[in-house]
């Protein structure tokens, strides 16, 4: 009876994402052979017998993306298990979000980041798994820290008001902006120290505070 149980392969996709040069941007890689040979796509690998789901995504992360011990924020995004997303065999991926601040190039030379709006034709359902991880993204900056997890472990107000324009692709206004982050308990700690890398006057420097949800809430519209 085990026999007639089929055997479908279950695969790790990461949508891993940071701002660059002032563009949100997708780690990626092109394909060098069929199918979809030439076209951009996310990195991902096939899970081990012994493996969890979350250990997978972390060695994909290491070892396919090149990122091994970056400080990436990663959550389970979605599965995809429609018969034809790969045209080669029947495949279930589980797809994990990565939320990063500016990463360096990855250590994998065929790996690069590329910014999301140029990504209009990718491997596969990439695409499509791609544009879920941007929204399930601009939803987290509603509601939680994690916009946060863009910015390096030291920022300016402005710097983060910067991400979610980025990430949100509107303009917000600067004071409204300031006053809900900053009074927005636990989402920011003040440094005492201050930096004019912004220019004009020195500007105060933060961390991310210990909250995970934001009350309230930093809707878009």
């Amino acid at each position: 009876m085990l026999d007639m149980i089929p055997r479908i392969p279950v695969s790790v996709d990461l949508v891993v994402l940071t701002v660059r040069s002032q563009q949100l941007s997708a780690l990626v890689w092109r394909r060098d052979r069929p199918p979809y040979e030439g076209r951009w796509a996310l990195s991902g690998g096939f899970i081990k017998l012994e493996e969890d789901l979350p250990a997978a995504a972390a060695r994909v992360l290491a070892e396919r993306a090149g990122l091994p011990g970056a400080p990436v924020h990663l959550e389970q995004l979605q599965t995809y298990g429609y018969p034809d997303r790969d045209p080669r065999q029947r495949v279930v991926s589980v797809a994990y979000l990565g939320l990063a601040p500016d990463l360096p190039a990855s250590t994998e030379a065929h790996m690069s980041w590329q910014p999301v709006a140029e990504l209009t034709e990718m491997a596969f359902d990439h695409r499509r798994i791609m544009l879920d991880g941007v929204e399930r993204a601009r939803g987290k900056l509603e509601y939680t820290s994690l916009g946060a997890a863009f910015c390096p472990p030291e920022f300016t107000v402005a710097e983060l008001r910067r991400v979610y324009e980025i990430v949100w692709g509107r303009p917000l206004d600067p004071r409204n902006f300031h006053r809900k982050v900053t009074k927005t308990e636990g989402f920011l700690v003040p440094t005492g120290r201050t930096t004019t890398r912004d220019g004009g006057r020195p500007a105060m420097l933060y961390r991310r505070g210990p909250a995970v949800l934001l009350h309230p809430p930093m809707l878009r519209t």
